[in-house]
């Protein structure tokens, strides 16, 4: 039997790959590492019950008033997960904390990651092939930390088994070996063992992969979290110890002082209330910049000379239908068509694809494209069985998170990007940390407070960290098992319960308080803001206890809808708007101004605007008679002569004639007409789709389906009556 030269080099390099790999990963790095990182299980009990849990919030209002008044140790600008933790940190020590930010907790890049807490599997090949003790150390600090925080927040993060499907038999062993160097330098923080499994057990856990060629999969295991709601615990524990942090206020200017060498320093900031107008200064010994993608704009403000060193970078993210992935299994695509890494997650019961890796301005409203969203639907057909039809449809949401990469500025070499985070001291002194990612915030935090007491002479009660194992907001009480008290004690839907104690850990007793009966025999409370995702009419109002000051903080991060599901958010608006507003005493003008706002996002940034339809269009050109004909298809659809057809009047037609439609299918039935995007089908829309099918631009369309046999329908039952049925008069109208 004759070997191929190139088949024996691939034997060796497996063979080298696992050798060498365990080698280094076990005995070169550890003697590299000059830094130990203790596991969380060493931390002591009492530093997991500083916070406290319980008691109410101060309002936004008492929080003004203190900031107004006060003097702090740190200023902290920007509340995304660095400012946060950032914050958090400082009062851990007892210094005395404020924090602003410009929009809302985790509006920018912290509400659109990957939802991934992981080490870095990738940073880990680097760092073994090119033995980089740098990349060594990224890897063992993240996978510290990624068991801290699923520690501290076991309500929010949980572990996650992703899939390596295997085409090629050589890459067996070469990736095992990799996989398995993960779990060795994780050590006592592995979350569980990695393994290897057969294409008929591969396809048995993940049925939708494709089979041709599939050889096997390796399976490991990372954390999962909501990043948002993530975020937003770490505010609110902050706020909890007597942290003054708020959302919606934008600095406008730095404020400075001379000291005794005549240098001038930062001494606080001139901000903005963005709901009230008003104006106000803020005194702090120390400021951070922890703003992510706008680093630079606040660097600016202390140097108005100062190079640049943020190069940000847009992650799009798509979200499908769940039925795309198990439930319980993710898939990892390690080398995409053009080099990049894509993940396929399931998450919060839908399935989300991404990221992509583009270089891009820094912006308020940062949007998805098209072909950006073509691409990762392309490399998931790569991965899919042929049986599953990718479909541009299917796309419930798509959004664009700018990742704020940066150069060091401390390096000779600004050029390059860091690989992790930088802290900078200005000659002001003001301190910036940048860079690094979601599942190292809470290290990040303790390098920067470390490095502003060091610079700006702060006198912390402790000069250690305290937030390694310290809950946060929701953890306290929370167990597994919670949600059936919730069930049994209020009358919830377990799927409701399930939800509220996964989102707001013992804090879900209080949102549970806030439901209202919904007039059934089951469930009792919780009436749902949009039937075929589990989030209630109570939870809006909680999340104004949650400091939310929007529409758009409801539906994107005390709530996820919009991110799951932009036709979803849509419906849901205007029962929002209005809890808003009977709450926060909106008049009529506000509450319309807030509902084109929200609009507006899901269009903008959700990608809404960016519906295939679009590219669709054909002329119209019927005849009257034609017309009439359609027009009779309409009125049959739409029962209550709104003018329009929308969702509703779908499921009332599929319930009528027994056909089961999912929501998630409903919604598609109706994107695929909606060129105005607002949810619903008028009758310019619906000629417009019945000239693409007849010109051959549309193949085939349920809507017009359903609405072709809708329409017989009623005429059969007007002709049984004895009266006649006209296009454009209904029979309604009639009677």
């Amino acid at each position: 039997m004759r070997v191929r030269v190139q088949t024996i080099k691939r034997l060796v390099y497996s063979g080298l790959a696992i050798g060498g790999g365990v080698y280094v990963a076990t005995v070169v790095f550890p003697k590299l590492s000059d830094t130990k990182v203790l596991p969380v299980s060493s931390v002591l009990a009492s530093e997991s019950t500083t916070a406290p849990s319980q008691g109410p919030l101060p309002s936004r209002d008492q929080i003004h008033r203190r900031l107004q008044t006060e003097v702090y140790d740190v200023l902290v600008i920007g509340g995304g997960a660095t400012g946060t933790g950032v914050a958090l940190d400082a009062i851990s020590r007892g210094l005395k904390t404020a924090l602003v930010e410009k929009f809302d907790y985790s509006a920018g890049t912290s509400s659109r990651s990957t939802k991934l807490i992981h080490g870095g599997v990738r940073y880990l090949q680097k760092a073994v092939f090119n033995l980089d003790r740098e990349q060594y150390r990224m890897v063992t600090e993240a996978l510290a930390e990624r068991a801290n925080l699923l520690a501290i927040a076991p309500h929010l993060a949980y572990s996650l088994p992703i899939m390596l499907p295997i085409y090629k038999w050589w890459q067996v062993p070469y990736f095992w070996a990799g996989i398995k160097m993960y779990d060795i330098v994780a050590g006592r923080e592995t979350l569980q063992s990695s393994y290897y499994l057969s294409k008929k057990k591969a396809l048995e856990l993940f049925p939708m992969l494709k089979k041709d060629r599939l050889v096997g999969a390796l399976v490991y295991y990372d954390g999962q979290h909501d990043d948002a709601r993530m975020n937003i615990a770490i505010a609110l524990t902050a706020v909890r110890m007597g942290g003054s942090l708020t959302n919606h206020v934008e600095v406008l200017s730095l404020l400075k002082e001379s000291c005794e060498d005549g240098k001038e320093v930062v001494c606080g900031a001139h901000v903005k209330d963005q709901i009230t107008g008003k104006e106000f200064d803020i005194k702090a010994k120390c400021v951070i910049n922890a703003t992510g993608p706008y680093t630079d704009s606040i660097r600016q403000m202390s140097d108005p000379c100062i190079r640049k060193i943020c190069q940000p970078s847009s992650g799009v993210h798509i979200v499908l239908p769940a039925y795309y992935s198990p439930e319980h299994m993710g898939l990892l695509d390690p080398s995409t068509s053009d080099g990049r890494v894509i993940f396929f997650l399931p998450w919060q019961k839908v399935t989300l694809a991404g990221t992509t890796d583009s270089p891009c301005d820094v912006t308020d409203y940062p949007q998805p494209t098209e072909k950006e969203i073509q691409f990762i639907l392309n490399e998931v057909r790569n991965y899919l069985s042929p049986d599953v039809e990718v479909r541009r449809g299917d796309v419930l949401s798509a959004w664009s998170g700018l990742r704020p990469l940066v150069a060091d500025p401390n390096k000779a070499d600004t050029q390059s990007v860091a690989r992790n985070h930088i802290i900078e001291v200005a000659k002001d002194k003001l301190i910036t940390i940048a860079g690094g990612k979601w599942t190292t915030y809470r290290h990040m935090a303790e390098e920067t407070i470390d490095k502003a007491i060091a610079t700006c002479d702060l006198t912390p009660a402790c000069s250690t960290s305290k937030t390694k194992g310290l809950l946060l907001d929701g953890a306290h009480g929370w167990s597994p098992t919670m949600y059936i008290r919730l069930v049994q004690d209020f009358g919830l839907e377990i799927e409701v319960a399930k939800h509220l104690a996964s989102t707001y850990g013992d804090k879900a007793f209080k949102v549970a308080k806030h439901a209202n009966l919904t007039g059934k025999r089951w469930p009792v409370v919780g009436k749902r803001l949009t039937e075929e995702y589990p989030y209630i009419e109570a939870e809006v109002v909680y999340a104004l206890r949650e400091y939310a000051c929007s529409v758009i903080d409801v539906i994107a991060r005390r709530t996820r809808l919009a991110f799951l599901n932009i036709h979803a958010s849509q419906e849901a608006l205007p029962r929002i708007v209005d809890i808003m507003g009977e709450h926060l005493n909106w008049s009529k003008a506000k509450k319309k101004e807030e509902m084109e706002r929200a609009q507006r996002f899901l269009r903008r940034e959700m990608g809404m605007d960016i519906q295939k339809i679009q590219e669709r269009e054909a002329p119209i050109n019927f005849t009257k008679e034609e017309i009439n004909t359609y027009a009779k298809r309409f009125k049959s659809l739409d029962t209550d002569n709104k003018g329009y057809i929308t969702v509703n009047d779908l499921r009332k037609y599929f319930k009528k004639t027994g056909e089961k439609v999912t929501e998630d299918q409903l919604h598609d039935i109706l994107s695929e007409v909606d060129l105005n995007k607002n949810a619903q089908v008028d009758l310019g829309e619906f000629l417009q789709l019945m000239s693409a099918l007849s010109t051959g631009v549309v193949s085939n369309s349920r809507l017009a389906m359903a609405a072709e046999l809708s329409a017989g329908a009623e005429r059969i039952s007007v002709e049984r009556s004895g009266g006649d049925y006209d296009g454009l008069t209904s029979s309604n109208e009639r009677a």
